[in-house]
């Protein structure tokens, strides 16, 4: 490349980097003019367009590229993320493989073959290239990719059982047959798990007894567990706990598991259940000597270290659980001493729950413990005792104590031991949080319990104010945001919650675990029907990660495999459908595209990969974490929800839609995903989506879904023939989109021909009778009344969120039936096929609905306008008068009262005019 040229690329480079891709595209356009041969440009300008979502303009440059067969670094670069843009993993690999065959000598070249392979799932490839790499390059680490791929085939959900053990003996050959010593933990911890799968334990043993062994267990934490899994399973749990004592005190080695382990020991004499038996009486003695080396430990160790004080707890509860514990006394004696240590430490509140499940005689001396801890405080340690104090009593109590007056005199006091405590925390910097934090969280748990005893929104909304007031104290305190993003959403406030939730700055993987909190049921409140993207754009941004993650070290590939297939992924996937439909007008096009990514999503086998721990929980044990407490509608959106709804969509569009099997090969464009093992004996698709509703499905739908979903199959059941009967063949409609493609790009279809095509899709004329008009469904024609009736009642709740779930559903459920009818739409196809009786029905049915949506738009409007009112607002304030009363300011309660009114206008207001231009976009 000339250096004018290469001045005049890297500007295209820079636009890329940035993201204007409208102005790459227009250079690159303008590049090809002069040069119109150049690859690079080619390869650049089809990057640009695949990242402006014109896909079809892609394609052919993308083909012109790929017959050119690259070899130059750029060109395969720009290529590779053109490729995983459009999912054409498999072209990728053809793409290194021939830029390989050509340079066989380029070892960077080699590599991005293998990555590709890996990338691909291709492990047998990649297996074969790493091993070719190894003797051509002489390279010990391309033996381990070896064996690292035959490990990755043999986990692989393709792979049949029986094959798994050969590939485990087949890198285990590999391995043994390296020359050098290990250079890496990786590669030894590699070899630790292959000896495990293969269950030779012998070999594993004298791999750990060499030098080397005890040399790498000895700095690297995850070696030395495996390393203790393996001598477990090999009957050495003596040997294990003697070398954990000789850690712990020779090397002052105070990690948690070394103390398991020397309990797993001790406690591996009781396997006889009978009593006199040598082992179990010398399992007493070592119970003993246990206990005495834990307490000498514990008392030089003091508060510098909490492990040997733990153990001695971990060591009591399980003697108790085997019935030789000799002093009844003794645990809360321990936990007493524990907290006494350690109390002033935010841990100590986890460390001790496990040990809570107390005799209630045991209970009464540890509350009347607890309850002694000094309510006054002068330095932060003092604080942090008393708020574990309050954790540990709240954690215990009964149902009888449970009661709204004892509740409120609780909440009364974190408030106002919070307040107190925030006078320790005046000269902190603003990016440190509070002492006092914990207190405003127990406080907001208290409320949320509080709602749950008498459904009175004022406690909510006294929580709400409580958490905005401590983020002006704390402002980096993120478990205060993760819990007002849950109420607001119960409040119908969301723009609020997606306030929080961007101010949290969540990046990469954590789209993966926490996205859950703001986008579960979404599309409730999704304004996206009036113009308003906000969430639906939410919904995409949360999806980045999905697209850019792509690992090159071959042991992140299951890593990868777990966001490839993550079940909030798919999710939002289908909160981001239910939005689109309103947004855009339903076409073939849109149909089409939608059921073949739907359909790869049903027979994923999804991870859930979401957080529902990372949420303070302060609830008592007798009742549901705060998490579940909060759930919007009080149910959680999970593999049950998204099956029934998949099943929903797939069966509309498959019904809409002209593709069949055939078709759907010639026009996909990335590659379709891998099939589980044993995908080939489950029954038909068509067969799957009318199988009934399971009892996991079930619980995760709320009433109006489930009359929803009953709806939408109904509907489905009943117009299944006349769709079979009219749906065009294949070779009519591969024509149609290869006319279609032509018309778009200019370049035909490729590996479509045309001619041959329009030959064999001539018209003729159907030899069955078109099947008889039956009448709709009563399930159908009464759906919209009874959700009219359902939202009638839900406007007697303070909240809107049940109103808004309503009409979402309802809107839904029109732009389902203008999905399934959408094919008869064209009088021509009504005419030739004698389904005038049939649309006919369909016009009642859609006014029907038109009029329900109608009806709820107007009382949605009409509530929004009271909503944003003065008094309401005033309203808010008096129903904070828990908070004001201990002395949050009534300012600054009514700006929140302003914050909230405001939003719950806009939601409220936005849907109900969405639910109108919906209303007006299908009245015809």
């Amino acid at each position: 490349m000339s250096a004018a040229l290469d001045r005049q690329i890297r500007p295209i480079y820079d636009a890329l980097d940035t993201g204007s891709n409208k102005s790459a595209i227009v250079s690159c356009t303008k590049l090809l003019k002069k040069n119109p041969n150049n690859v690079l440009i080619k390869a650049l300008k089809a990057l640009a367009l695949v990242r402006s979502q014109k896909i079809e303009e892609s394609l052919v440059l993308c083909d012109e590229v790929l017959e050119s067969k690259p070899t130059d670094d750029a060109v395969l670069s720009a290529m590779m993320h053109v490729l995983r843009g459009l999912g054409r993993h498999n072209d990728m690999v053809l793409m290194f493989e021939e830029a390989y065959k050509q340079q066989p000598l380029n070892e960077e070249l080699g590599a991005q073959t293998f990555f590709a392979n890996v990338r691909a799932g291709h492990w047998k490839s990649a297996q074969q290239i790493a091993t070719k790499m190894h003797k051509q390059f002489q390279e010990d680490r391309y033996l381990y990719w070896s064996v690292m791929s035959a490990v990755l085939q043999a986990n692989d959900p393709t792979t049949p059982p029986a094959m798994r053990t050969i590939l485990y003996k087949l890198a285990h050959r590999i391995i043994t047959s390296s020359p050098t010593p290990y250079q890496s933990n990786d590669r030894f911890h590699l070899h630790l798990s292959i000896l495990r799968e293969l269950e030779l334990y012998d070999d594993a043993h004298k791999l750990l007894d060499s030098d080397i062994g005890r040399a790498i267990c000895s700095t690297s934490l995850s070696c030395n567990e495996i390393r203790r899994d393996i001598w477990r399973k090999r009957g050495m749990i003596l040997d294990e706990g003697k070398l954990a004592t000789q850690r712990i005190l020779d090397k002052h080695d105070r990690n948690w598991l070394e103390f398991l382990s020397i309990l797993d020991a001790t406690f591996s004499y009781f396997s006889s259940s009978v009593e006199s038996s040598p082992s179990r009486r010398e399992g007493l003695e070592q119970v003993e000597k246990t206990q005495e080396l834990f307490t000498r430990i514990a008392e030089e160790d003091g508060s510098k270290d909490r492990s040997a004080a733990l153990a001695l707890l971990e060591l009591e509860k399980r003697a108790r659980n085997h019935g030789i514990s000799k002093d009844s006394d003794r645990l809360v004696t321990l936990m007493q001493d524990y907290f006494t240590r350690v109390g002033d430490k935010a841990c100590c509140f986890e460390d001790l729950k496990p040990y809570l499940a107390l005799e209630e005689n045991e209970m009464t001396g540890w509350t009347s413990f607890l309850q002694a801890v000094s309510r006054s405080f002068a330095t932060p340690q003092e604080l942090q005792r008393l708020i574990n104090s309050h954790k540990l009593l709240r954690y215990n109590l009964t149902q009888s104590e449970l009661s709204v007056e004892a509740e409120t005199a609780r909440v009364t006091l974190y408030i106002e031991q919070y307040l107190e405590g925030l006078k320790l925390g005046l000269n902190l910097p603003s990016t440190e949080l509070q002492y006092a934090d914990d207190l405003a969280l127990l406080a907001a748990n208290t409320f949320v319990t509080l709602w749950g005893l008498t459904s009175d929104e004022k406690y909510l909304l006294n929580a709400v104010t409580l958490l905005e007031f401590a983020l002006t104290k704390s402002q980096q305190s993120f478990q205060a945001r993760l819990t007002l993003i849950r109420l607001y959403r119960l409040l119908g406030a969301p723009s609020l919650s997606l306030e929080h939730y961007r101010a949290m700055g969540v990046k990469q993987v954590q789209n993966d675990t926490l996205s859950h909190f703001l986008l579960s049921r979404a599309s409730t409140f999704s304004l996206a029907s009036t113009g308003d993207l906000t969430l639906a754009t939410e919904c995409l941004e949360s999806t980045q990660i999905y697209l850019s993650n792509s690992q090159e070290i071959p042991e992140f590939i299951i890593f990868e495999e777990r966001l490839d297939n993550s079940l909030q992924r798919d999710i939002v996937k289908m909160e981001h459908l239910r939005m689109r439909l309103t947004h855009e007008q339903i076409t073939s096009d849109v149909i089409d595209m939608e059921l073949i990514e739907l359909k790869f999503i049903f027979d994923r086998t999804h991870h859930d990969n979401r957080d529902f721990e990372i949420m303070s929980n302060y609830q008592p044990k007798i009742s549901s974490d705060v998490f579940s407490q909060t759930n919007l509608l009080g149910k959680n959106e999970s593999h049950g929800w998204l099956r029934t709804f998949l099943k929903v969509y797939i069966q509309a569009f498959q019904q809409g839609s002209d593709l069949d099997d055939s078709v759907e090969e010639k026009l996909l464009i990335g590659d379709r995903p891998k099939q589980s093992f044993g995908s080939d004996s489950r029954p038909p698709l068509r067969q799957r989506l009318a199988e009934a509703l399971s009892k996991e499905e079930l619980a995760e739908l709320t009433q109006d879904e489930l009359h929803f979903i009953q709806y939408a199959r109904a509907l489905a059941e009943w117009l299944e023939p006349y769709h079979d009967y009219t749906r065009p063949p294949p070779s009519v409609v591969l024509a149609e989109a290869a006319k279609q493609t032509e018309l778009k790009t200019g370049y035909p279809l490729k590996g479509v021909d045309l001619a041959v095509l329009e030959r064999s899709s001539s018209p003729s004329k159907k030899d069955e009778e078109p099947p008889a008009v039956t009448q709709s469904p009563e399930q159908v024609v009464r759906f919209f009344e009874t959700l009219k009736e359902r939202f009638a009642e839900s406007q007697k709740n303070s909240s809107p969120v049940e109103s808004l779930h309503i009409a979402t559903l309802v809107q839904e459920a029109l732009l389902l039936f203008i999905v399934e009818t959408l094919r008869f739409k064209s009088a021509a196809v009504v005419k030739a096929n004698k389904f005038g009786a049939l649309v006919a029905s369909f016009k009642s049915i859609r006014s029907d609905a038109i009029t329900v949506l109608r009806d709820i738009s107007t009382e949605l409007v009409k509530q929004s306008e009271a909503v944003a009112k003065a008094e309401s607002r005033k309203a808010f304030v008096d129903a904070c008068a828990i908070v004001i009363a201990r002395g949050i300011d009534t300012d600054f309660t009514l700006n929140v009262a302003k914050k909230v009114t405001d939003a719950r206008k806009k939601v409220i207001e936005g849907v109900g005019k969405g639910l109108e231009r919906v209303c007006s976009a299908y009245a015809n």
